[in-house]
Protein backbone atom coordinates (compact mmCIF):
# COMPACT_ATOMS: atom_id res chain seq x y z
CA UNK A 1 0.00 0.00 0.00
CA UNK A 2 0.80 3.29 -0.27
CA UNK A 3 1.59 6.54 1.60
CA UNK A 4 -0.15 9.22 0.98
CA UNK A 5 1.08 13.04 1.89
CA UNK A 6 -0.71 16.46 2.52
CA UNK A 7 1.97 19.21 2.56
CA UNK A 8 1.38 23.03 2.54
CA UNK A 9 2.47 24.56 -0.95
CA UNK A 10 3.04 28.26 0.80
CA UNK A 11 4.23 29.63 4.16
CA UNK A 12 2.27 27.60 6.46
CA UNK A 13 -1.26 28.53 7.59
CA UNK A 14 -2.84 27.07 4.74
CA UNK A 15 -5.71 25.03 6.26
CA UNK A 16 -3.91 21.63 6.40
CA UNK A 17 -5.72 20.43 9.65
CA UNK A 18 -8.80 20.79 8.03
CA UNK A 19 -8.26 18.87 4.45
CA UNK A 20 -6.09 15.85 6.74
CA UNK A 21 -9.57 15.85 8.80
CA UNK A 22 -11.48 15.38 5.74
CA UNK A 23 -9.16 13.26 4.55
CA UNK A 24 -8.26 11.20 7.78
CA UNK A 25 -11.66 8.90 7.43
CA UNK A 26 -9.91 7.19 4.33
CA UNK A 27 -7.12 6.31 5.99
CA UNK A 28 -6.30 3.66 8.65
CA UNK A 29 -3.59 6.30 10.07
CA UNK A 30 -2.13 9.50 9.96
CA UNK A 31 1.43 10.64 10.59
CA UNK A 32 3.29 13.47 11.60
CA UNK A 33 6.86 13.65 10.49
CA UNK A 34 8.60 16.94 11.13
CA UNK A 35 8.05 20.17 13.09
CA UNK A 36 6.50 21.01 16.86
CA UNK A 37 4.08 22.70 18.91
CA UNK A 38 4.88 25.72 16.63
CA UNK A 39 2.74 24.34 13.85
CA UNK A 40 -1.16 25.03 14.80
CA UNK A 41 -3.39 23.04 12.44
CA UNK A 42 -7.29 24.02 13.15
CA UNK A 43 -10.70 21.40 12.71
CA UNK A 44 -13.81 22.99 12.87
CA UNK A 45 -16.22 19.75 13.14
CA UNK A 46 -20.00 19.51 14.72
CA UNK A 47 -19.82 22.77 16.12
CA UNK A 48 -16.42 22.56 17.73
CA UNK A 49 -13.35 24.24 17.31
CA UNK A 50 -9.97 22.49 17.92
CA UNK A 51 -5.98 23.27 17.33
CA UNK A 52 -3.75 20.41 17.31
CA UNK A 53 0.29 21.52 17.50
CA UNK A 54 2.01 18.29 17.95
CA UNK A 55 -0.34 15.46 17.63
CA UNK A 56 -2.12 14.50 13.82
CA UNK A 57 -4.99 15.63 12.74
CA UNK A 58 -6.51 12.60 12.38
CA UNK A 59 -6.99 11.74 16.27
CA UNK A 60 -10.85 12.38 15.89
CA UNK A 61 -11.52 10.06 13.52
CA UNK A 62 -12.94 6.82 15.26
CA UNK A 63 -10.73 3.98 14.80
CA UNK A 64 -7.42 5.95 13.36
CA UNK A 65 -4.05 4.96 14.14
CA UNK A 66 -1.72 8.32 14.69
CA UNK A 67 1.91 8.51 15.00
CA UNK A 68 3.97 11.19 15.77
CA UNK A 69 7.35 10.50 13.32
CA UNK A 70 11.05 10.62 14.02
CA UNK A 71 10.89 13.98 12.69
CA UNK A 72 8.99 15.66 14.94
CA UNK A 73 10.55 17.50 18.57
CA UNK A 74 8.15 16.86 20.92
CA UNK A 75 7.52 19.71 24.39
CA UNK A 76 6.51 17.22 27.00
CA UNK A 77 4.68 20.06 29.00
CA UNK A 78 2.92 21.18 25.78
CA UNK A 79 1.94 17.27 24.39
CA UNK A 80 0.15 17.01 27.94
CA UNK A 81 -1.87 19.96 27.77
CA UNK A 82 -2.72 18.99 24.28
CA UNK A 83 -3.88 15.41 25.18
CA UNK A 84 -5.82 16.73 27.94
CA UNK A 85 -7.91 19.15 25.63
CA UNK A 86 -8.41 16.07 23.55
CA UNK A 87 -9.50 13.83 26.54
CA UNK A 88 -12.48 16.35 27.06
CA UNK A 89 -13.95 15.52 24.05
CA UNK A 90 -14.46 11.68 24.64
CA UNK A 91 -11.38 10.95 22.94
CA UNK A 92 -8.57 8.61 24.93
CA UNK A 93 -4.93 9.63 23.13
CA UNK A 94 -3.16 6.73 24.75
CA UNK A 95 -5.35 4.78 22.79
CA UNK A 96 -5.21 5.96 19.40
CA UNK A 97 -1.23 7.61 19.79
CA UNK A 98 1.89 6.35 18.77
CA UNK A 99 5.38 7.94 19.62
CA UNK A 100 8.50 7.17 17.69
CA UNK A 101 11.51 6.57 20.02
CA UNK A 102 13.81 8.94 17.67
CA UNK A 103 11.90 11.97 18.26
CA UNK A 104 13.46 15.01 19.60
CA UNK A 105 12.40 16.20 22.99
CA UNK A 106 12.00 20.25 23.41
CA UNK A 107 13.78 21.02 26.97
CA UNK A 108 12.78 23.59 28.98
CA UNK A 109 16.13 25.69 27.84
CA UNK A 110 15.36 24.81 24.81
CA UNK A 111 13.08 27.63 24.58
CA UNK A 112 14.98 30.10 26.97
CA UNK A 113 18.08 29.75 24.12
CA UNK A 114 14.94 30.09 21.07
CA UNK A 115 14.12 33.85 22.88
CA UNK A 116 17.84 34.72 23.83
CA UNK A 117 19.03 34.00 20.09
CA UNK A 118 16.24 35.86 18.90
CA UNK A 119 17.22 38.72 21.38
CA UNK A 120 20.83 39.04 20.22
CA UNK A 121 19.77 39.05 16.31
CA UNK A 122 18.16 42.44 17.06
CA UNK A 123 16.65 43.50 13.74
CA UNK A 124 17.74 40.47 12.06
CA UNK A 125 15.42 38.25 14.16
CA UNK A 126 13.65 35.25 12.18
CA UNK A 127 10.36 35.81 13.90
CA UNK A 128 10.43 32.67 15.90
CA UNK A 129 7.55 31.44 17.65
CA UNK A 130 9.64 30.99 20.37
CA UNK A 131 8.55 27.44 21.27
CA UNK A 132 12.19 25.80 21.15
CA UNK A 133 12.29 24.34 18.09
CA UNK A 134 14.97 25.86 16.26
CA UNK A 135 17.54 25.12 19.09
CA UNK A 136 16.23 21.67 19.28
CA UNK A 137 16.93 20.69 15.57
CA UNK A 138 20.04 22.26 16.38
CA UNK A 139 21.23 20.10 19.37
CA UNK A 140 19.96 16.93 16.82
CA UNK A 141 22.46 17.77 14.31
CA UNK A 142 25.28 18.87 16.16
CA UNK A 143 24.70 15.28 18.08
CA UNK A 144 23.79 16.47 21.73
CA UNK A 145 20.16 16.37 21.64
CA UNK A 146 17.51 14.14 23.73
CA UNK A 147 15.06 11.42 22.22
CA UNK A 148 11.97 10.32 23.33
CA UNK A 149 13.53 6.64 23.88
CA UNK A 150 16.01 8.14 26.23
CA UNK A 151 13.35 8.36 28.73
CA UNK A 152 13.66 5.46 29.08
CA UNK A 153 16.89 4.52 29.78
CA UNK A 154 18.45 4.43 33.76
CA UNK A 155 20.16 7.17 33.32
CA UNK A 156 17.62 9.63 31.30
CA UNK A 157 18.28 12.00 34.61
CA UNK A 158 21.90 12.35 33.89
CA UNK A 159 21.53 12.87 30.42
CA UNK A 160 18.99 15.62 31.08
CA UNK A 161 21.83 17.61 33.40
CA UNK A 162 24.53 17.05 30.56
CA UNK A 163 22.09 18.68 28.01
CA UNK A 164 20.84 21.15 30.55
CA UNK A 165 24.17 22.27 31.79
CA UNK A 166 25.17 23.04 28.20
CA UNK A 167 22.31 24.94 27.65
CA UNK A 168 23.00 27.09 30.74
CA UNK A 169 26.93 28.21 29.47
CA UNK A 170 24.96 29.08 25.71
CA UNK A 171 22.89 31.43 28.43
CA UNK A 172 25.57 32.56 29.98
CA UNK A 173 27.74 33.71 27.14
CA UNK A 174 24.55 35.49 25.04
CA UNK A 175 24.00 37.43 28.75
CA UNK A 176 20.96 36.25 28.79
CA UNK A 177 18.88 36.49 32.30
CA UNK A 178 16.40 33.84 33.46
CA UNK A 179 15.33 31.26 35.51
CA UNK A 180 16.51 27.91 33.92
CA UNK A 181 14.64 25.92 36.44
CA UNK A 182 11.27 27.44 36.25
CA UNK A 183 9.69 24.76 34.54
CA UNK A 184 11.88 22.15 35.16
CA UNK A 185 9.23 19.89 37.54
CA UNK A 186 6.37 20.27 35.24
CA UNK A 187 8.54 18.89 32.29
CA UNK A 188 9.71 16.26 34.56
CA UNK A 189 6.11 15.18 35.40
CA UNK A 190 5.19 15.42 31.82
CA UNK A 191 7.78 13.09 31.07
CA UNK A 192 5.88 10.73 33.30
CA UNK A 193 2.77 10.84 31.34
CA UNK A 194 4.68 10.61 27.92
CA UNK A 195 5.95 7.38 29.58
CA UNK A 196 2.77 5.88 29.48
CA UNK A 197 2.61 5.86 25.50
CA UNK A 198 3.18 3.88 22.98
CA UNK A 199 6.81 4.52 21.89
CA UNK A 200 7.63 2.83 18.73
CA UNK A 201 10.62 2.11 16.17
CA UNK A 202 8.88 4.44 13.97
CA UNK A 203 10.76 3.35 10.56
CA UNK A 204 9.59 -0.11 11.39
CA UNK A 205 6.08 0.12 12.44
CA UNK A 206 5.29 2.07 9.46
CA UNK A 207 6.67 0.13 6.84
CA UNK A 208 5.27 -2.93 8.45
CA UNK A 209 1.67 -1.03 8.49
CA UNK A 210 2.38 -0.25 4.54
CA UNK A 211 2.96 -3.84 3.86
CA UNK A 212 -0.84 -4.63 4.55
CA UNK A 213 -2.54 -1.11 4.92
CA UNK A 214 -2.47 2.70 3.68
CA UNK A 215 -1.30 5.68 5.11
CA UNK A 216 -1.72 9.53 5.20
CA UNK A 217 1.88 11.88 5.83
CA UNK A 218 0.74 15.43 7.63
CA UNK A 219 3.13 17.99 7.25
CA UNK A 220 3.32 20.94 9.04
CA UNK A 221 4.78 24.53 8.68
CA UNK A 222 4.51 25.04 3.90
CA UNK A 223 7.12 23.85 1.61
CA UNK A 224 8.21 27.96 1.34
CA UNK A 225 9.51 27.19 5.03
CA UNK A 226 11.59 24.80 4.05
CA UNK A 227 15.38 24.45 5.54
CA UNK A 228 17.27 23.28 2.39
CA UNK A 229 14.14 25.29 0.05
CA UNK A 230 12.72 28.04 1.54
CA UNK A 231 13.36 31.62 1.25
CA UNK A 232 16.57 31.43 4.01
CA UNK A 233 17.41 31.99 6.31
CA UNK A 234 13.36 33.12 7.23
CA UNK A 235 12.31 29.43 7.50
CA UNK A 236 11.51 26.75 9.88
CA UNK A 237 14.64 23.91 10.76
CA UNK A 238 13.54 21.13 9.28
CA UNK A 239 12.01 19.48 6.05
CA UNK A 240 8.74 20.74 4.98
CA UNK A 241 9.05 19.41 1.28
CA UNK A 242 8.43 15.72 0.27
CA UNK A 243 11.46 14.29 1.48
CA UNK A 244 10.91 14.86 4.42
CA UNK A 245 8.20 12.11 4.87
CA UNK A 246 11.11 9.92 3.47
CA UNK A 247 13.67 11.03 6.49
CA UNK A 248 10.58 11.64 9.15
CA UNK A 249 9.08 8.51 9.05
CA UNK A 250 11.39 6.13 7.90
CA UNK A 251 10.82 5.14 4.56
CA UNK A 252 11.91 4.96 0.87
CA UNK A 253 10.91 7.25 -2.00
CA UNK A 254 9.01 4.68 -3.54
CA UNK A 255 6.25 4.00 -0.57
CA UNK A 256 5.22 7.48 -1.55
CA UNK A 257 1.66 7.67 -3.24
CA UNK A 258 -0.25 10.83 -3.98
CA UNK A 259 1.03 14.09 -3.07
CA UNK A 260 -1.48 16.53 -2.35
CA UNK A 261 -0.52 20.24 -2.09
CA UNK A 262 -2.36 22.47 -0.33
CA UNK A 263 -2.43 26.30 -0.97
CA UNK A 264 -4.93 29.66 -0.27
CA UNK A 265 -6.14 31.91 -2.59
CA UNK A 266 -4.46 34.31 -1.25
CA UNK A 267 -1.12 34.05 0.44
CA UNK A 268 0.21 35.00 4.04
CA UNK A 269 3.21 34.73 6.10
CA UNK A 270 4.06 35.38 9.90
CA UNK A 271 6.82 36.97 10.91
CA UNK A 272 9.83 38.42 9.19
CA UNK A 273 11.15 37.23 5.85
CA UNK A 274 10.69 38.00 1.99
CA UNK A 275 6.90 38.11 0.62
CA UNK A 276 6.63 39.44 -2.95
CA UNK A 277 3.24 39.95 -3.25
CA UNK A 278 2.06 41.56 0.19
CA UNK A 279 -0.33 44.24 0.32
CA UNK A 280 0.28 46.93 2.80
CA UNK A 281 -3.01 48.65 1.50
CA UNK A 282 -6.70 48.24 2.46
CA UNK A 283 -6.74 45.39 0.28
CA UNK A 284 -4.66 43.28 2.23
CA UNK A 285 -6.65 44.01 5.31
CA UNK A 286 -9.67 43.36 4.09
CA UNK A 287 -8.08 40.21 3.05
CA UNK A 288 -7.01 39.46 6.98
CA UNK A 289 -10.58 39.89 8.65
CA UNK A 290 -12.30 38.11 6.24
CA UNK A 291 -10.12 35.38 6.30
CA UNK A 292 -9.44 35.52 10.08
CA UNK A 293 -5.54 35.61 9.60
CA UNK A 294 -4.39 35.18 12.79
CA UNK A 295 -1.74 32.74 14.05
CA UNK A 296 -3.59 29.52 15.49
CA UNK A 297 -0.81 28.85 18.06
CA UNK A 298 0.88 32.50 18.40
CA UNK A 299 -2.34 34.31 17.47
CA UNK A 300 -0.15 36.86 15.79
CA UNK A 301 -1.57 38.72 12.71
CA UNK A 302 -0.36 37.30 9.55
CA UNK A 303 1.06 39.59 6.56
CA UNK A 304 -1.54 38.91 3.37
CA UNK A 305 -1.14 39.45 -0.22
CA UNK A 306 -1.99 38.04 -3.54
CA UNK A 307 -1.15 34.82 -4.43
CA UNK A 308 1.74 34.18 -6.13
CA UNK A 309 2.07 31.25 -8.72
CA UNK A 310 5.39 31.76 -9.71
CA UNK A 311 6.48 30.48 -5.79
CA UNK A 312 3.60 28.10 -5.75
CA UNK A 313 4.75 26.34 -9.29
CA UNK A 314 8.28 26.16 -7.36
CA UNK A 315 7.26 24.60 -4.64
CA UNK A 316 4.67 22.19 -6.88
CA UNK A 317 7.92 21.06 -8.79
CA UNK A 318 9.94 20.31 -5.71
CA UNK A 319 6.85 18.31 -3.51
CA UNK A 320 5.96 16.44 -6.69
CA UNK A 321 2.37 17.19 -6.18
CA UNK A 322 -0.38 15.36 -7.97
CA UNK A 323 -3.19 16.81 -6.92
CA UNK A 324 -3.73 20.52 -5.72
CA UNK A 325 -6.22 21.95 -2.76
CA UNK A 326 -7.47 25.03 -2.93
CA UNK A 327 -8.52 26.64 0.58
CA UNK A 328 -10.47 29.74 1.42
CA UNK A 329 -11.38 30.94 -2.07
CA UNK A 330 -15.06 32.20 -0.49
CA UNK A 331 -12.76 34.77 1.17
CA UNK A 332 -12.59 36.50 -2.19
CA UNK A 333 -16.25 36.63 -2.66
CA UNK A 334 -16.88 40.06 -1.81
CA UNK A 335 -13.81 41.06 -4.38
CA UNK A 336 -14.83 43.59 -7.92
CA UNK A 337 -11.20 42.15 -9.36
CA UNK A 338 -8.62 39.33 -8.38
CA UNK A 339 -4.90 39.00 -8.81
CA UNK A 340 -2.83 36.25 -9.33
CA UNK A 341 0.85 36.78 -9.55
CA UNK A 342 2.39 34.94 -12.48
CA UNK A 343 6.03 36.79 -13.33
CA UNK A 344 8.46 38.48 -11.36
CA UNK A 345 10.65 41.63 -12.78
CA UNK A 346 14.23 41.30 -11.17
CA UNK A 347 17.21 43.27 -12.22
CA UNK A 348 14.60 44.93 -14.86
CA UNK A 349 14.63 41.05 -16.50
CA UNK A 350 11.38 39.00 -16.24
CA UNK A 351 11.50 35.76 -14.45
CA UNK A 352 9.24 33.04 -14.08
CA UNK A 353 11.93 30.91 -11.16
CA UNK A 354 11.81 31.52 -8.02
CA UNK A 355 15.22 33.22 -7.04
CA UNK A 356 18.08 31.85 -4.62
CA UNK A 357 18.32 35.78 -2.73
CA UNK A 358 14.63 35.84 -2.16
CA UNK A 359 15.62 39.19 -0.68
CA UNK A 360 16.41 41.40 -3.64
CA UNK A 361 14.43 43.64 -4.70
CA UNK A 362 11.40 41.74 -6.60
CA UNK A 363 8.52 43.52 -8.38
CA UNK A 364 5.66 40.72 -9.43
CA UNK A 365 3.79 41.15 -12.20
CA UNK A 366 -0.03 40.46 -12.11
CA UNK A 367 -3.13 38.71 -14.04
CA UNK A 368 -6.29 40.25 -13.02
CA UNK A 369 -9.82 38.70 -13.24
CA UNK A 370 -13.12 39.63 -12.52
CA UNK A 371 -14.38 38.64 -9.08
CA UNK A 372 -17.34 35.96 -9.45
CA UNK A 373 -19.57 38.56 -6.68
CA UNK A 374 -20.90 35.30 -5.16
CA UNK A 375 -21.47 33.83 -1.79
CA UNK A 376 -19.18 30.50 -2.22
CA UNK A 377 -19.85 28.91 0.86
CA UNK A 378 -23.36 27.90 -0.03
CA UNK A 379 -21.86 25.72 -3.01
CA UNK A 380 -21.72 21.93 -2.50
CA UNK A 381 -20.86 20.68 -5.99
CA UNK A 382 -18.97 21.71 -8.60
CA UNK A 383 -22.33 22.64 -10.99
CA UNK A 384 -22.75 25.45 -8.55
CA UNK A 385 -19.74 27.11 -8.93
CA UNK A 386 -20.41 30.60 -10.80
CA UNK A 387 -18.45 30.28 -14.61
CA UNK A 388 -15.97 33.38 -13.48
CA UNK A 389 -14.79 31.30 -10.79
CA UNK A 390 -14.71 28.15 -13.17
CA UNK A 391 -12.46 30.30 -15.96
CA UNK A 392 -10.07 31.14 -12.64
CA UNK A 393 -9.78 27.38 -11.93
CA UNK A 394 -9.35 26.72 -15.26
CA UNK A 395 -6.16 29.33 -15.58
CA UNK A 396 -3.96 28.46 -12.53
CA UNK A 397 -4.42 24.57 -13.58
CA UNK A 398 -3.30 25.43 -17.09
CA UNK A 399 0.01 27.43 -15.03
CA UNK A 400 0.58 24.71 -13.07
CA UNK A 401 -0.06 21.60 -14.58
CA UNK A 402 -1.30 19.80 -11.74
CA UNK A 403 -5.55 19.45 -11.37
CA UNK A 404 -7.41 21.13 -8.45
CA UNK A 405 -9.09 18.36 -6.97
CA UNK A 406 -10.52 20.12 -3.92
CA UNK A 407 -11.90 23.07 -3.21
CA UNK A 408 -12.37 24.33 0.45
CA UNK A 409 -15.45 27.16 0.61
CA UNK A 410 -15.41 27.14 4.53
CA UNK A 411 -13.68 25.71 7.52
CA UNK A 412 -16.18 22.74 7.97
CA UNK A 413 -15.42 19.72 7.15
CA UNK A 414 -18.87 19.70 5.03
CA UNK A 415 -17.89 23.04 2.93
CA UNK A 416 -15.56 21.66 0.55
CA UNK A 417 -15.92 19.75 -3.14
CA UNK A 418 -14.09 16.89 -4.95
CA UNK A 419 -14.14 17.23 -8.07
Amino acid sequence: MKLDVVLGLQWGDEGKGKIVDVLAGRYPAVARFQGGPNAGHSLHFDGHNFVVRSIPSGIFRDGSTNIIGSGVVLDPITFREECGNISKMHIEPKEKLCISKKAHLILPTHRLLDAAYEAAAGKSKIGSTLKGIGPTYTDKISRHGLRVGDILAPDFHERFEKLKNRHLQLLKDLNFECDPDKDEAEWMSAIEFLRGFKLIDCEYFVNNWLDEKSMLAEGAQGSLLDIDYGSYPYVTSSSTTVGGVCTGLGVAPSRVGHVYGIFKAYCTRVGSGPFPTELFDETGEKIRKIGNEFGAVTGRPRRCGWLDLVALKYTVMIDGVTDLIMMKSDCLDSFETIKVCTSYIIDGKETYQFPFDTECEITPVYTEFKGWNQDLTGCRKEEDLPETFKEYIRFMENYLKVPIKIISLGPDREATIER
